[in-house]
């Protein structure tokens, strides 16, 4: 054996635990690798170890990742551990793989040698064009709906041969399914989930190309394997074979994709399967403190039928979890910049402050303030609200119906949802703008005037929509006249057909909300002058430049797409049943586990500070909602937190003995029971406050229009 040298001495920082993992001599073996434990430095251990022990060569091992940017990671690793060359290594995702197992074996897998990828939107086009040429109706049949359909029989292993229909319009969906397989072979074109199951087949109808495999990979290696898919676990069985072994790497705990057909009992299958008799965890923490381990473990133990492990860390209990219970999603929204503030001016960067929530539409109040506090900030792996495309196709009804001049807001809408007109048609429709010195709007109506209306498509029925809609809306709020909209155009009955369509839906409701705030914080009595306000409004959120990813800027995402990433501080928004766990999880089969295991990976994001906010008010869809605390929140022991308010409503019932006792600084202009004229509400009493600053909001309890939270800045209220 070589003399110990710096490239030899990867395994002097490993502990007990990754240690036994790496030097396993066990022929096949799963680690259970807990957040934050090293697991990628377990791997390429793992790959250096077998190779500088001579148990395999570069050439016999096969790594499985799920990023390529993972990919890469593992091999840049390995050359840091050992002096060796490993491009006889065999590393990527599952797609990258059989893509190459594809090109070269395209014969027998009877592809083309030059066969062509088609991305996600490429194999939406290539639906659209198939759809139009075989006069299939783009309303009953959403392309996306098509899309979601064959992807997803696709990654179950299913052919449109194998597909068992029950009804009239999925037989129908799984006909375009035979039509789409036909015209790619005929093109020499694959989609994503093509590639995996066309590489599956390879394997199971050439036992001779899967032998050859088989005897070259004799170390099989996998990365997150509880994201695996049914189709993804049935591909390694073949390639690793009765002889072969298997290495897996995952954590039960942190399957949070079955939405996208990952399977977590793979894991137990595996164990089943090649006789797995220990499994070996990794329990330290290299990333957390022991509080918001302690919190993570009291949480995940609810969850029947884990693998089970229980996370630590040698770095100490650290502060506790701070827990902030606002009266509203406002008041929520302005602790949370609030605390931000503060921890920037203590000397954290704003790239390593974090705000997690559940679904996308939780965003657009935090932006608000984010904005109005001039914080730099990025939205990770999605749009800012208003740049979001459902909420600008709503907004641009509203624009061309505010202004027929508008020929972005035409171009848009003109045939979303889909309505039968065509390139042709709108390039008619161009020209006689052109020719007339018009705008799209006026050329459209002078279309409609030359040819018949078809009951539900073509540019004369668009007309008459949009003419409908503006009628119907006339003269009331913008909160309703975007009900109208979403119903009537057809955005609504779109988004309900799509696979993300809870998020598109939560998002529209979420406008409507962002309607009704605007409306009470203006002081514009004409409705026409205030839809145009409004439009201005929505342009200058989305026109804030978001900052770039080199920049120092606070960090906004899902659950899900802080998967994998640590921050030092994290919030933990709008933790409140209904949200998270989100309403939907009720009636699923095992959701309330998946969202558990959402509620975990978000807790073990915060390596120093972790805040969990709730609100008991919330606005959503316009209407105000009052909601309970997560479940999630009293699974978490109490000596790790620290409530930071006492989470008790006012009382809106003023009395005169409370008006000194509200408000002991009488730091507020008026006090509760005060009344109060408001320029367009009319007379009311002050019935609360709540924010802090340029941000206070006071209530009022209106003769006429009810209780509204109005912002103080901008409310322009005169004492009676």
């Amino acid at each position: 054996m070589q003399p110990d040298t710096p490239s030899l001495n990867f395994l002097n920082n490993l502990n007990k635990e990754q240690s036994e993992a790496v030097t396993s001599n066990e022929s096949s073996a799963l680690i259970l690798a807990g957040a934050g434990s090293g697991k990628t430095r377990v791997l390429t251990s793992r790959i250096s170890w077998l190779i500088h022990n001579q148990i395999a060569s570069p050439g016999s091992i096969l790594a499985v990742t799920f990023t390529n940017k993972a990919a890469k990671e593992m091999l840049l690793r390995v050359t840091s551990q050992l002096p060796i060359n490993t491009r006889a290594m065999w590393v990527g995702t599952f797609h990258g793989l059989c893509n190459r197992f594809l090109r070269l074996h395209h014969k027998d897998a009877k592809l083309p040698e030059t066969f062509q990828i088609l991305d996600s939107q490429d194999q939406l086009s290539a639906l659209k064009r198939l759809m139009r040429a075989n006069n299939i109706d783009e309303e009953n049949f959403p392309p996306r709906e098509v899309q979601y359909f064959i992807n997803n029989n696709k990654e179950q292993g299913f052919r449109s041969k194998d597909v068992k229909t029950y009804d009239a319009h999925t037989e129908k969906i799984n006909e375009i399914y035979l039509f789409y397989e036909t015209q790619c072979q005929k093109e020499g074109v694959v989609d994503f989930a093509e590639l995996l199951l066309r590489c599956y087949e390879l394997f199971k109808k050439n036992s001779h190309i899967l032998a050859h495999y088989q005897d070259r990979f004799k170390h099989i290696l996998i990365d997150e394997f509880q994201d695996t898919s049914e189709l993804q676990y049935r591909w390694i069985k073949l390639i690793v074979g009765k002889s072969n072994s298997v290495f897996a790497v995952g954590d039960d705990d942190q399957s949070i994709y079955s939405f996208r057909g990952a399977k977590v009992s793979n894991m137990k299958d595996l164990q089943k399967d090649f006789t797995i008799k220990k499994v070996i965890k990794l329990e330290q923490n290299y990333r957390s403190k022991n509080n918001i381990l302690n919190a993570a473990n009291s949480i995940i133990k609810n969850n029947e039928g884990r693998l089970g492990k229980k996370l630590w860390t040698a770095s100490g209990d650290g502060d506790l979890i701070k827990k902030y219970v606002g009266l509203s999603d406002y008041d929520e929204s302005n602790f949370i910049i609030e605390e931000i503030k503060q921890l920037h001016r203590s000397g954290l960067n704003y790239n390593q402050i974090a705000i997690l929530y559940r679904s996308n539409a939780q965003s657009r109040i935090i932006e608000h303030n984010i904005v109005s506090n001039n914080i730099p900030y990025r939205v990770y792996g999605g749009l800012r609200f208003f740049e979001r495309a459902e909420i600008k196709n709503a907004l641009a009804y509203l624009r061309l119906i505010t202004n027929k001049t508008d020929d972005n807001a035409f171009l848009r809408i003109i045939n979303f949802p889909t309505r039968g007109i065509g390139a042709k048609s709108i390039e008619q429709i161009q020209d006689l703008a052109k020719k007339n010195n018009s705008s799209l709007w006026q050329a459209a109506t002078e279309f409609k005037m030359q040819v018949s209306v078809n009951q539900k498509k073509g540019i004369p029925y668009f007309v008459e929509l949009i003419k409908t809609i503006e009628d119907e809306i006339h003269g009331l709020t913008i909160a309703e006249s975007i009900e109208i909209i979403t119903n009537r155009s057809g955005l609504k009955d779109h988004y309900l057909k799509e696979k993300d369509s809870i998020d598109r839906l939560a998002n529209l409701s979420e406008l409507i909300s962002a309607a009704v705030t605007f409306s009470e914080t203006s002081d514009t009595e004409d409705p026409a002058l205030n839809m145009v306000e409004f439009l201005n409004y929505t342009s200058l959120e989305s026109g804030e430049l978001q900052a770039s990813s080199s920049e120092d800027a606070l960090q906004l995402m899902t659950i899900h797409s802080a998967k994998g990433l640590e921050f030092d501080a994290v919030f933990i928004t709008g933790l409140e049943d209904g949200l998270c766990p989100h309403e939907q999880s009720l009636a699923e089969q095992n959701g309330i586990e998946e969202e558990r295991r959402l509620m975990y990976v978000a807790v073990t994001r915060a390596k120093m500070k972790l805040y969990l906010t709730l609100a008991q008010s919330r606005m959503l869809h316009g209407q105000t909602r009052y909601n309970l605390p997560s479940r999630f929140l009293d699974e978490i022991p109490d000596e790790l937190i620290k409530a930071i308010n006492a989470s008790k409503k006012i009382d809106l019932i003023p009395t005169p003995h409370r008006n000194n006792k509200y408000n002991p600084n009488n730091d507020y202009p008026w006090k509760i029971g005060a009344n109060v004229q408001h320029p367009k509400f009319g007379q009311g009493v002050v019935t609360g406050y709540e924010g802090q600053e340029n941000d206070l909001r006071i209530q009022i309890k209106f003769l006429n229009h009810g209780t509204k939270w109005l912002a103080l800045e901008y409310a322009k209220l005169s004492e009676i």
